[in-house]
């Protein structure tokens, strides 16, 4: 942890809580806020915008779990669950609702650093992924709206595949657009016309 964390913890006991804090604060340079009440958790996530959130929870239910992980917001930020008994299937469901790590076997202070280490590098990974993801989408997207615009172009003047692709990149040029912007424009117009 080289730059200053802020981080979230949920530990609705006062003492433990104050040993997670201290620990973490031995393991680098952070700034720690409690918070017992889980209800409370996403208001709080609000005011304090965290870059982590550590939750401990002696038995979670699967219904404890997704609503501490939603309110966590774990698309927006690393969200570390320790554990100290887990049920079949429950690691699964955490990680299916965003948790960066499910740790069984309670909190221990001599695992914290490297534990939240891992989530926040887990974390970045899944959110470098996403981010791909989305990328890949709107290219296929763009993609299938040049190819409809092709398409009307070569049926409308009679044009081979190429000449239609040139000329949709070429208004482009002359009106400063990217090629799949001109598409999109085609193929809207062409649906109002037909």
């Amino acid at each position: 942890m080289t730059r200053q964390l802020s981080i979230t913890v949920v530990e609705p006991d006062p003492a433990r809580a104050a040993l997670i804090a201290g620990s973490l604060r031995a393991a680098g340079n952070c700034d720690v806020r409690i918070t017992a009440d889980a209800a409370a958790l996403a208001t709080r996530l609000r005011d304090h915008n965290p870059d982590i959130v550590l939750i401990d929870i002696e038995n979670p239910s699967r219904d404890m779990l997704e609503e501490l992980a939603l309110a966590s917001g774990p698309q927006e930020r690393p969200v570390a669950m320790f554990v100290d008994r887990s049920a079949e299937g429950l690691s699964t469901a955490a990680i299916e609702a965003g948790v960066s790590a499910y740790v069984v076997d309670g909190l221990k202070p001599e695992r914290l650093k490297p534990i939240l280490e891992a989530a926040i590098t887990r974390f970045k990974l899944f959110q470098r992924m996403r981010k791909e993801l989305e990328e890949t989408k709107r290219a296929l997207e763009e993609r299938k709206l040049i190819d409809r615009a092709k398409g009307i172009l070569m049926k409308a003047r009679n044009l081979p595949e190429e000449d239609a692709y040139a000329l949709l990149r070429k208004t482009a040029m002359d009106q400063g657009k990217r090629v799949g912007d001109v598409a999109a424009a085609l193929v809207t117009a062409a649906e109002l016309l037909a």
